[in-house]
């Protein structure tokens, strides 16, 4: 990896100010906007979620079997909720389990089988209360124990799931069971981020025992049936532990491989719900008699750049193309204008998000001067991309376009999505990828350290883990920011993501389905949450 050239003190920290100053005198060249501010975030302690109904026209009613033509799937879909992979995986198992914790429409996380989550005075260990009343599909009570079980699959050495490097501080053996409902989780070191990690979709609970092939969770459907890539059936659990949810009586989930066959399900009625519209779809969809949710989400969906190949070895290549994109000019193109600017950083909606690092602006003559410095006046790379969610191709195109601008020639490679998630996922030199929202600690234990399981950029930076490190151990809110904004620099300066947009999530509704509302998370129809939708009379 080359080395970055940020200035620095004695003892290898940025300066912010010095920093701020070069870019701006067009050290990388920039512009003067900011990007839209976040809401406010979580404290340690979370209030608990309720069951109220979201105030949607008609009355709910029970019965009926919700039919959703999702996109995104593939032949390698899973139940496993330790390790999905793509939206659909998604989509089924918030049918199926539950979490400690989840994100809700504002991106704030809200206690779901936790009723309490707190920690000591120095976060080295959580105390986490469970509801009570509580039961799995096969009757059995949900338990500390099932809690404890939960986090050694995910952190199983042999076979660590995906929330491993999230977890990485707690320590199992010191972890104990004090009472059925009460679980006390020690760490190694604070652990400061514990409440926004469990947040972060790897960490439904599952039962001890539990088995993949036989799928038994707390939510709202149990599982009936599961044929990867084509259809999964769900019918209500009628012990669901929030009074009155679900209201349909089963679920059924079929992979689409295209957006278009998507529309014709919905509009000929063969389907209920449909996610991830491009917004051309949203004239014809309302024009054909659909309902149209837009929410302007915090999915993303970058370019990745691997730092560890050629040409983007070079932090100068990386540069360049961050400074071909015309962000706003995609956003139009594609998404009509929906959705937000971005700044080559992710967790839009994390209040540790710097909104004072300036806006990235396109500058084709200074992208040309970068690749003419790094050798490469004349580059031209292949592009794999893949129906992975909206708009994705549709932007592969346009930056494509934009890249004449600075003398490259951008050879479009469309897979399907099974290959794009296949034995290569994680091994392509320049793609796209796709993901749901997550505060900033979080995602960067996802995607940007060393050891990350998502690590599709390659990013290997010993200072950068270092601060990372030092940010779940900083109990102080305004030191973790600090050190956050610091970790931000190295993502926007020299990292492996161009992330132009975040677009907007577009839902699609038959008139009678009722209960979708808006989400900041990037996961269509309100993070799929089928229990709280109905059939209108």
């Amino acid at each position: 990896m080359p080395t970055n050239s940020f200035p620095s003190d004695p003892n290898g920290r940025l300066d912010r100010r010095q920093f701020l100053r070069l870019g701006v005198a067009g050290a990388v060249a920039l512009g003067s906007g900011t990007v839209l501010a976040g809401c406010g975030g979580p404290s340690a302690a979370v209030k608990p979620t309720t069951s109220t109904t979201p105030a949607t026209a008609g009355r709910p009613r029970r019965g009926g079997t919700l039919r959703a033509a999702l996109t995104g799937g593939s032949s390698l879909d899973t139940v496993n909720p330790l390790n999905p992979v793509n939206t659909v995986d998604f989509a089924r198992i918030n049918q199926l389990y539950d979490p400690l914790v989840v994100f809700d429409a504002q991106a704030l996380p809200q206690l779901v089988l936790a009723t309490e989550i707190t920690p000591d005075a120095s976060a080295t260990t959580w105390t986490v209360r469970l509801r009570s009343g509580v039961t799995f599909h096969n009757g059995k009570d949900l338990t500390a124990h099932d809690v404890l079980y939960t986090f050694q699959q995910i952190l199983d050495p042999k076979k660590p799931a995906a929330g491993a490097p999230s977890l990485a501080p707690v320590d199992l053996a010191r972890t104990k069971v004090i009472d059925p409902l009460t679980l006390s989780v020690a760490c190694s070191s604070p652990f400061a981020t514990l409440v926004e990690v469990l947040a972060a979709y790897y960490f439904d609970v599952i039962p001890v025992g539990f088995d993949p092939a036989h799928p038994v969770g707390t939510g709202p459907f149990r599982f009936e049936r599961f044929s990867p890539g084509v259809q999964s059936t769900f019918s209500r659990n009628d012990s669901y532990w929030q009074s009155g949810l679900p209201y349909f009586d089963s679920v059924v989930i079929s992979d689409y491989s295209d957006e278009s066959s998507q529309l014709d399900a919905l509009l000929s009625g063969q389907a209920d719900v449909v996610d991830l519209l491009s917004a051309s779809s949203i004239d014809a969809a309302r024009s054909g008699g659909a309902e149209v949710v837009i929410s302007e989400g915090g999915g993303w969906t970058p370019f990745t750049m691997r730092v560890d190949r050629k040409p983007f070895s070079d932090v100068r290549v990386r540069q360049a193309f961050r400074l071909i994109c015309d962000r706003k000019a995609m956003l139009e193109q594609v998404f009509l204008g929906h959705g937000t600017i971005g700044n080559d950083l992710f967790a839009v909606w994390d209040p540790a998000y710097d909104h004072q690092i300036p806006q990235r602006e396109q500058d084709l003559a200074q992208a040309r001067s970068l690749l003419k410095a790094a050798g490469h006046p004349n580059l031209k790379v292949t592009l794999d991309t893949a129906h992975l969610s909206q708009g994705v191709e549709g932007v592969a195109q346009v930056f494509a376009q934009q890249a004449k601008g600075a003398g490259v020639e951008v050879q479009l490679n469309p897979v399907t999505v099974t290959t794009f998630d296949g034995p290569n996922y994680l091994k392509w030199t320049f793609a796209q990828d796709y993901w749901f929202y997550n505060p900033y600690f979080p995602q960067v234990a996802l995607g940007t350290l060393a050891t990350a399981p998502y690590n599709e950029t390659h990013w290997d930076d010993p200072h950068y883990d270092a601060l990372y490190a030092e940010g779940l151990r900083t109990v102080d809110r305004a030191k973790r920011t600090d050190i956050a904004h610091e970790m931000q620099l190295v993502d926007w300066h020299s990292g492996g993501y161009i992330i132009p947009y975040f677009p907007p999530v577009i839902d699609g509704l038959a008139k009678r389905v009722q209960g979708d509302q808006p989400s900041k998370t990037g996961l269509s129809l309100n993070n799929y949450d089928f229990k709280r939708m109905w059939f209108a009379d």
